[in-house]
């Protein structure tokens, strides 16, 4: 009997020879044992058992490995033998830019001078990250027409890169060139495709092949492929639905790291969205009036130019009268109108009284006359006109590929007015720096029926993990209630809700295996936690000098090396105004977010400024890694309980509430208290770290769910100040 934890796999002719690898690989006589500052972590070998086991048996997985647990190694490595053993492509979608590069710079280089099988791996960037050689000649060549004179020297810049880049993509410059140059000589569908770029009559005729394509033939290639979410479900909305035995390839399987983040990233991708600002540049791609340039100037075509200029018109307009719409709703109250539904809008998505509104739901179809699909619909045919005409293949592409934005732009005004897509829900955004670009939204209620399709039916293994998936901390194995089809048991099948059922229903994957793994850190030497036993209402008057006080009072006792965490951006910064004179007389600097200074740099000032302080908001709660003595202080000021202004946020609520479900037990709590674990999580990143964890809410205490924020956190000493 081959025995991992609590996981017992007999062997036989129906325990895979992958499984009993991998165990063996990462025991303490295993290959790894040999290698450098290696340490046998029983939680990583049954997180690689369990991986193993999955694919092998072609079922799902969503694990949750806490901190230090060393999941990269422990996906990867079942995942490489796996896909090389079986001839398939491992998908492997992370959530930030760093740890996808850490994956491909990084882990899987060393694992390919360790595991002992020859694989090839790449990182996949979206397509308009690359270069099209092909696009960038004909881009020289009508230079005059396409650009202005600052433009035209952007163009040379470019061309000058070309001739010295390694990979052709965006990440190769020292300062990224102007996005509307880019745009006409990046890799895009239709126009960059291997029959026109790929070829070796195009070697000839540029000098290279086109970087894109280049890429493709390492992604085609390759064992093992790096994406991020964004890209994963950008490329899923491309992929035929009836494929079977893959979800992006015909042959491959997913694994999920930062899953946590699956769900926002999914929901963002299914539906339409399309804005104003989108509008104007498609149509200035063709010919911009304020420059006179475009493709239409190529063309020397003066019809088709008022043809643009009519959408334009009618495009300002549209949007102008949108907007009035959503003001008109925020001005109407609930006894003016005489209905609770336009109560609902005029408070939908918007802040205190008489603050901008950002994101607004829309509850009917027809917010405002639709004055612009014809225009659009004429433009096309007139663009049309124009590609049948023109004796310039390359241009006639270009055109093509113009109509094809103004095809998908059309769609998605007339899907947004009509409202006729099922459990959806429409709301416009406003953003952009004057806050004047206008997006119009829909999107569905609930993601868990699309990817529980499109993922979890798709007849190959789907995995999630991440350090904080599960509602309670601790180690627990589950199967779902029923096999999945061609899966085996696995003991410690569940008798009751697991803590990772709440995961699993948001993404669809009731069917996945559970499996939680605790981290190998010692939190109860390494972690004090305090709780303030009383703070007054944060509507009091005097909640913000309380607050000012607890923060000053802990921050003193580290010297700085803290991050203080905020759920609301106003108070933050009120906090950070006031507590100036504070850090001057303790020789420390404060860092905050939203004061004009990219998150990156803030975080990177954070880390080479030891004794330094960083006030941060929703970002930095997850996804932000500090190892060392740097971050020995995380002070939380307010448990992170989203408010239900988002228009997405505010249907899901409704939907539990309409089937007499509780929502703040079923989906405001449970976010909150994942965040809260994220929040936490930024302290402890390595074996030797130490600090404290501070939290100023004293709901944890007073309130009958606060105990589900201090169970879902290591156990560690606590103190109530």
């Amino acid at each position: 009997m081959f025995t991992v934890g609590v996981i017992s796999f007999a062997e036989d002719a129906a325990a895979p020879n992958l499984v009993e690898r991998v165990g063996q690989m990462f025991s303490t006589e295993g290959i790894f044992s040999k290698a450098k500052n290696f340490e046998y972590r029983p939680q990583q070998q049954q997180m690689a058992v369990a991986v193993a086991r999955a694919l092998a048996d072609k079922t799902h997985l969503i694990v949750e490995a806490g901190t230090g647990v060393g999941k990269s190694f422990a996906y990867l490595v079942p995942a490489i033998l796996h896909a090389v053993a079986q001839n398939k492509k491992a998908v492997i979608c992370t959530h930030t830019i760093n740890l996808q590069e850490q994956l491909a710079e990084k882990d899987l280089p060393l694992l390919k001078q360790i595991v002992g099988v020859d694989f090839t791996f790449a990182m996949l960037k979206g397509r308009s990250n690359y270069l099209c050689t092909r696009r960038l000649q004909k881009a020289m060549q009508q230079a005059d027409a396409l650009f202005t004179s600052p433009e035209v020297a952007e163009l040379r810049r470019i061309y000058e890169w070309s001739q010295n880049t390694h990979d052709g993509s965006l990440s190769d410059f020292d300062e990224e060139p102007d996005p509307r140059v880019w745009e006409q000589v990046c890799s895009e569908r239709g126009l960059c495709t291997p029959k026109k770029c790929g070829h070796a009559s195009e070697f000839a005729k540029t000098g290279s092949t086109c970087f894109f394509q280049r890429a493709r033939q390492r992604i085609l290639g390759a064992d093992v492929l790096v994406l991020n979410h964004t890209l994963f479900f950008t490329l899923l909305n491309g992929v035929d639905t009836d494929q079977e035995g893959g979800v992006l390839f015909k042959n491959d399987f997913v694994i999920f790291d930062e899953a946590h983040t699956v769900e926002q990233v999914a929901a963002r991708h299914i539906g339409v969205s399309v804005s104003s600002g989108q509008l104007r540049y498609s149509l200035q791609r063709l010919w911009n009036p304020r420059t006179e340039k475009g493709l239409l100037s190529v063309l020397r075509k003066g019809t088709s130019v008022k043809a643009v200029a009519d959408v334009l018109e009618h495009g300002d307009a549209f949007f102008s009268k949108v907007e009035e719409a959503c003001e008109g709703l925020i001005r109407t109250t609930a006894t003016d109108a005489g209905t609770a539904g336009d109560a609902d809008e005029a408070k939908g998505g918007r802040g205190d009284a008489g603050r901008p509104w950002k994101e607004l739901r829309i509850r009917r179809p027809d917010l405002v006359e639709d004055t612009l699909t014809l225009s659009l619909h004429r433009l096309r045919e007139e663009v049309a006109g124009l590609i049948q005409a023109t004796e310039d293949k390359d241009t006639g592409e270009e055109l093509m590929e113009c109509n094809r934005r103004l095809t998908e732009l059309r769609l998605a005004v007339q899907t947004f007015l009509k409202q006729e897509a099922e459990d959806h829900v429409y709301w416009v955004e406003r953003g952009g720096r004057s806050q004047r670009n206008l997006t119009l939204n829909a999107a569905p209620v609930d993601v868990a029926d699309h990817l529980r399709v499109r993922l979890f039916e798709s007849g190959t293994s789907v995995i999630l993990t991440s350090a904080t998936l599960a509602m309670k901390s601790g180690t627990s194995v589950t199967a779902p209630p029923v096999a999945a089809s061609g899966g085996r048991s696995t003991e410690g099948r569940r008798a009751g809700p697991g803590p990772l059922d709440y995961i699993a229903k948001r993404v669809g994957g009731e069917s996945a295996h559970q499996l939680q793994v605790g981290s190998p850190f010692d939190y109860e030497k390494q972690v004090r936690l305090f709780v303030a036993g009383k703070m007054p209402d944060p509507r009091d008057s005097g909640y913000e000098t309380a607050l000012i006080a607890q923060i000053e009072r802990f921050v003193k006792a580290t010297h700085g090396k803290a991050f203080v965490l905020f759920t609301n951006t106003r108070l933050m910064q009120s906090v950070a105004g006031r507590m100036e004179s504070f850090f001057a007389n303790l020789g420390i600097e404060c860092f905050v977010q939203g004061t004009g200074t990219p998150r990156s740099t803030l975080l990177e000032k954070f880390k080479e400024n030891v004794d330094s302080v960083l006030f941060g908001t929703d970002s930095f709660w997850q996804g932000v890694d500090v190892p060392g003595e740097a971050l020995s202080n995380v002070i939380i000021t307010r448990l992170p309980f989203a408010v239900p202004d988002h228009p997405l946020v505010q249907a899901r609520l409704e939907r539990i509430e309409a089937r007499g479900g509780n929502s703040f037990f079923e989906f405001s709590l449970p976010e909150a208290v994942l965040k809260f674990r994220q929040g936490v999580g930024r302290l402890i990143r390595t074996a030797t770290d130490q600090g404290i964890v501070v939290v100023l809410d004293n709901r944890v205490l007073t309130k009958r769910y606060g105990q589900t924020f201090l169970d879902a956190i290591p156990k560690c000493p606590m103190e109530v100040v």
